[in-house]
């Protein structure tokens, strides 16, 4: 698809999560339903348990953020995903981002320039 355009891929990023991390971030997630606020039971709780903090009306957890959907999820994306990074990072255009440090780290100082890139 890219070819019949004339262009190609220059550089890959391939942001790195351990599944373990990513079923505790989802599963642990509430939504106020009404307004879209979205609440976490251990990185940003409501001020109380299962209520959202601007209406008091009750938090829901998505019926899809539970741990097996979630496993299905990231098996279905590992089966997906996989082959086509090892075929970048075979041309040598993948970079590697640590994407699972707290909030305040950022990665952004990971993610490499296009004009200075060290690619693996």
């Amino acid at each position: 698809m890219l070819q019949k355009k004339g262009t190609g891929v220059d550089h890959v990023l391939s942001f790195e999560v351990p599944d373990s991390v990513l079923v505790e971030r989802i599963s642990g997630r509430l939504v106020h339903p009404a307004s879209g606020r979205s609440y976490h039971e251990k990185f940003q709780p409501p001020k109380r348990a299962g209520v959202d903090d601007v209406t008091g009306e009750p938090l829901i957890r998505r019926k899809d953020d539970n741990v097996d959907t979630l496993k299905n999820r990231l098996a279905t994306f590992h089966s997906q995903t996989t082959p086509v990074i090892d075929y970048y990072q075979k041309t040598g255009r993948v970079a590697k981002i640590t994407a699972d440090r707290p909030k305040e780290e950022g990665i952004v100082s990971e993610v490499p320039s296009p004009y200075d890139v060290e690619m693996v």
